[in-house]
C-alpha cells in the first residue's frame, strides 16, 4: 500500500492580484479562429499605453530622482525576475549603444543569475535574500538607485533586494503592474495598472509591454535631462559599424547643412569616430572664426 505523501506548505493565494485574474473577454481564447485570436491580441496591447501614460507623474518624479544620481556619479540598478529581469537587462543593455553610456553605471540584475536570461529560473524569485550577493558584489549604496520590477508587484527577490538597498542608503523604487502599497524601504512606487491579462496571469502580454515602455521612457527621459539627447537626435554616438557611420554622418549634414557628406566624414575621423566630439569641435572652430 503506497503512503499518502505528507502534507506540504501551500502557497498563498495570489487570485486578488490584478494580473492573476481572469481578462473579461479572454475566456475563449481557444474557441476564436486565428485572425479574431491575433487582432484580439494585439489590440489589447493597447492598454499597455494607456496604462504608462496613467503612471506619467510618479515615473517623473523617478526620473527625476535617477538624473540627479547619474548627474552626481552615481548608478542605476534593475532588479527583476522571469520576465521582468529579463526586460531590466536589456533595457540596462541598450543604454551604452544609445547614449555612449558607461556599462558600469547603468546595471540589470536578474534572479538565477545570467543563465535566467535564456532558461526559466522561477524558483530562485522566491527568496527575499536572493539578491544580496548580486548587491554585495555590485557594492550598492549611497548615491545610487535601485528599481525593482515586479509584474504582480509581490516577488519576494525583488522586494527583497529593494529594503536592502535602501538600508545601504540607495534611492529605491518599485515598478510593479498590478495595484498595491508601497512596500517596505520603497522611495518611489510607480503602478502600471495594465489589468488581468488575455492569457491568465501570463505577465509576458500587456504588463510585459507596459514595463517594457516604462523603462525605455525611463531611460531615455534621464538621458535627454543629462544631455545626451540634442533635438529628438541621439548625439552621443559612435561610429562603430556602418548603420552608425551612416547615422552620425546624416546627423551631422542635419546640424551643419553647409558641409558635405565628405566633409563631415573627414571631421568624424578626426574625432575618433565620436559624433559629440566632431560636433563640439565644429561648433568650437566656428564660435572662434565668427
Amino acid at each position: 500500500m503506497t503512503e499518502a505523501p505528507t502534507p506540504r506548505p501551500l502557497p498563498a493565494d495570489r487570485g486578488d492580484v490584478d494580473t492573476e485574474r481572469r481578462h473579461p473577454h479572454g475566456r475563449s481564447l481557444d474557441a476564436m479562429d486565428v485572425e479574431a485570436l491575433v487582432r484580439f491580441l494585439a489590440e489589447d496591447q493597447q492598454r499597455a499605453v494607456d496604462a504608462v501614460v496613467a503612471a506619467s507623474t510618479p515615473l517623473a518624479a523617478l526620473v527625476e530622482a535617477t538624473t540627479g544620481a547619474l548627474a552626481a556619479g552615481g548608478r542605476l540598478l534593475y532588479l527583476g525576475a522571469g520576465t521582468s529581469g529579463r526586460l531590466g537587462v536589456l533595457d540596462a543593455s541598450e543604454c551604452p549603444p544609445t547614449f555612449n553610456a558607461d556599462p558600469e553605471r547603468i546595471l540589470g540584475v536578474i534572479a538565477g543569475g545570467d543563465p535566467a536570461l535564456r532558461r526559466s529560473s522561477e524558483g530562485a524569485e522566491d527568496d527575499p535574500d536572493g539578491a544580496v550577493d548580486e548587491l554585495d558584489r555590485i557594492g550598492i549604496g549611497e548615491g545610487d538607485v535601485v528599481v525593482g520590477i515586479a509584474a504582480g508587484g509581490t516577488t519576494p527577490w525583488v522586494l527583497g533586494g529593494i529594503e536592502v538597498s535602501k538600508r545601504r542608503g540607495a534611492v529605491t523604487a518599485l515598478i510593479s503592474c498590478a495595484r498595491r502599497s508601497s512596500p517596505p524601504g520603497c522611495d518611489h512606487l510607480v503602478v502600471l495598472a495594465t489589468g488581468s491579462e488575455p492569457l491568465a496571469g501570463s505577465t509576458r502580454m500587456a504588463a510585459g509591454t507596459a514595463t517594457k515602455i516604462a523603462l525605455n521612457t525611463l531611460t531615455t527621459a534621464v538621458f535627454t535631462r543629462l544631455g545626451r539627447v540634442r533635438g529628438d537626435r541621439m548625439i552621443d554616438l559612435r561610429a562603430t559599424n556602418e548603420k552608425l557611420h551612416d547615422r552620425c554622418l546624416r546627423i551631422l549634414l542635419e546640424l551643419f547643412p553647409d558641409l558635405d557628406r565628405t566633409e563631415a566624414d573627414r571631421r568624424l575621423h578626426a574625432a575618433g569616430d565620436s559624433l559629440r566630439a566632431a560636433i563640439e569641435a565644429i561648433e568650437s572652430t566656428r564660435a572662434t572664426s565668427g
